[in-house]
């Protein structure tokens, strides 16, 4: 049997946010929909300060865009919260540079986890870095 609350939903958005490019995330969005996972990812870059708000909402866009979640005041504020919290969990290492990479969705029932995966820096002198944000909603 698979395993399908948060734990399962966490790694699944991890596993969005990691994709390489549109090709993976299409094969990976079809494989996790056959399990009932509902995914989604966007790519992501800029100062890290003056994009907070900017990852917060492309996450919320995402999400309704690709039927993660419905246009219901409550599913949005779920999204939002998770991806707020994975950014909190990367502020130590990007406050005051440039990040580049990808956020990654995952909706089971009512679990919902936002994965941000990062590179950090400046110029060429790169640091990784992954947050993770799961919130509970009611199942739709």
């Amino acid at each position: 049997m698979i395993f399908h609350g948060s734990r399962m939903v966490a790694k699944t958005a991890l596993e969005m946010a990691l994709t390489e490019d549109r090709e993976q995330e299409r094969e990976l969005k079809a494989s996790f929909a056959k399990e009932g996972i509902r995914t989604a990812a966007v790519d992501y870059g800029g100062d890290f300060i003056s994009s907070v708000n900017k990852i917060t909402e492309r996450s919320v866009v995402a999400a309704k865009r690709e039927g993660v979640i419905k246009d219901i005041h409550a599913e949005e504020g779920a999204v939002a919260g998770a991806a707020r919290e994975a950014l909190s969990q990367i502020i130590s290492k990007a406050l005051g540079l440039n990040i580049g990479g990808k956020i990654g969705i995952a909706r089971h029932k009512d679990h919902i986890s936002v994965a941000v995966f990062f590179g950090v820096g400046l110029l060429h002198l790169d640091e990784v870095a992954v947050g993770l944000g799961h919130r509970a909603v009611s199942s739709s």
